[in-house]
């Protein structure tokens, strides 16, 4: 079930939205003409209709039960924001320049985070551009970019991100998305894009107003889980499955990485992540491209790179947070939260040889056995850094590892990585050792909501020795 709106030329276009416990769902087309029409339901709560005189460019809403306007939870693009109306894309109009690009193998990959909205003083995917051929000489030969779903306002991390199939309309349209990848693969730079399928943001987040996209039964740190395994999930499941083969294939990118795989909850038959990396495993299949998955994963556990066919997750690289804490406890001399598990060479020689510090030995910081071992698993299946958006974001000031530490420390630190087994990633700005801070940042319009936000990261650093 395509959801969203799907234009298949001649002016018509097919509109699909979940909503299983509605009465009604009316398609309210807003411009260029306004027009209310009814939708009808059929099976496991999908309505659809299908629409003549309708064009690329056309905005609309959903209306719940004859009353409420709504965004489509699937649009393709916001242009005014998350409480406007969609748009319909037509993704096919777009002229790629390099379709014979068929991506570069994960072993070959050295790659870059950036923030589109930060990486340029116009913080736009076009102005990214002009950056490419730096990070070409650089030796940079993928680039991780941080979310781009649609969030609230101007300025976000990105893990605020209310629309799944939505590029952020402050960053530019989807056509400007396609060009930043297609002068991406044009210097032989593979694109991966950072998904949140774990939470969504709160301002601008009208699922729960659709259908039962949440349960309470179990909490992130963001609040209510999203619903993978109770009543209505198969939905859900869906829903977020398919946003990931709708970026790789509309906007050809070479992977995606999986924000913080640990904060789903799935106790199904087939956990949520296979399913995802079945349907990735399909498109590369049906494509002949091998489209990669990288997961943020907490868990020190194999499982998350294991194959499919053998029971794991099926990803096929994950970050590895061991060398980056052992490196920065080593080199900083920092023993606050869970660096108090690190400190010693003999943890950084573990990383360097075997992987996974916490293999299954007692952490003292958790309390408990963590982990299991990781040796023999080949280097392309895990990503390490000296810092990234969390390691810097999520400390105090925001400051970076280059305020820290001397030259010949960053020297060391960078050797360490570039030298290691593992695919090496950079923060941007790490290579000529930045020193701007990079605190975590919103733009909600809601000012309580602000507040809420300020005073959360107020108690999150309370703890800390400052």
């Amino acid at each position: 079930m395509q959801l969203g709106s799907h234009y298949a030329g001649n002016g018509k276009c097919r509109f699909t939205v979940w909503a299983p416990l509605a009465k009604q769902v009316s398609l309210h087309l807003i411009a260029p003409e306004s027009k209310l029409l009814p939708m009808k339901k059929g099976e496991q709560g999908y309505f659809q209709a299908e629409v003549n005189g309708v064009t690329p460019g056309t905005t609309y809403f959903f209306q719940l039960n004859g009353q409420t306007d709504r965004p489509d939870p699937a649009s393709q693009f916001q242009p005014e924001g998350v409480h406007g109306p969609s748009k319909v894309i037509d993704h096919s109009a777009y002229r790629w320049k390099h379709t014979d690009w068929k991506g570069i193998e994960l072993k070959k990959w050295i790659i870059y985070e950036l923030h589109i909205g930060t990486f340029t003083a116009e913080g736009t995917f076009r102005a990214a551009v002009s950056k490419l051929d730096y990070l070409r000489e650089l030796g940079i030969t993928a680039i991780e970019v941080m979310p781009v779903s649609q969030f609230p306002g101007d300025r976000n991390w990105g893990y605020d991100g209310v629309y799944p199939y939505s590029v952020q309309n402050s960053y530019g349209t989807p056509d400007d998305f396609k060009y930043f990848v297609d002068e991406c693969h044009a210097r032989s730079i593979a694109v991966a894009l950072d998904i949140v399928y774990n939470h969504m943001g709160p301002e601008g987040n009208y699922l729960r107003e659709f259908g039962p996209y949440f349960i309470e039964k179990y909490k992130t740190p963001w609040g209510d889980a999203l619903n993978y395994d109770e009543e209505y999930a198969d939905a859900v499941r869906d829903f977020f499955s398919d946003s990931a083969v709708y970026w790789l294939e509309n906007y050809r990118l070479d992977g995606l990485r999986l924000d913080a795989i640990h904060s789903v909850f799935d106790m199904g038959a087939k956990h949520f992540w296979q399913f995802v990396n079945e349907k990735v495993q399909a498109l590369s299949q049906r494509t002949g491209w091998k489209r990669y998955t990288i997961a943020e994963s907490d868990l020190n556990d194999v499982k998350v790179i294991t194959p499919l066919e053998k029971g794991g997750y099926g990803f096929d690289t994950q970050w590895m947070d061991d060398l980056h804490h052992s490196l920065h406890s080593l080199l900083t001399g920092e023993r606050d939260g869970y660096y108090s598990d690190y400190g010693s060479v003999e943890q950084l020689a573990k990383c360097l040889q075997t992987g996974f510090v916490y293999d299954g030995v007692y952490s003292e910081y958790r309390k408990r056995k963590y982990g299991n071992a990781s040796a023999g698993i080949s280097g392309e299946h895990f990503v390490v850094c000296i810092q990234n958006h969390d390691q810097i974001g999520n400390r105090f000031m925001g400051d970076r590892i280059s305020a820290m530490l001397s030259f010949d420390q960053l020297k060391l630190a960078a050797a360490a990585m570039l030298l290691s087994p593992y695919i090496p990633m950079l923060f941007m700005g790490e290579e000529y050792a930045e020193d701007a801070p990079f605190q975590y940042f919103i733009s909600h319009t809601d000012k309580q909501l602000v507040e809420a936000v300020r005073e959360g990261r107020k108690r999150e650093f309370s703890k800390l020795k400052l």
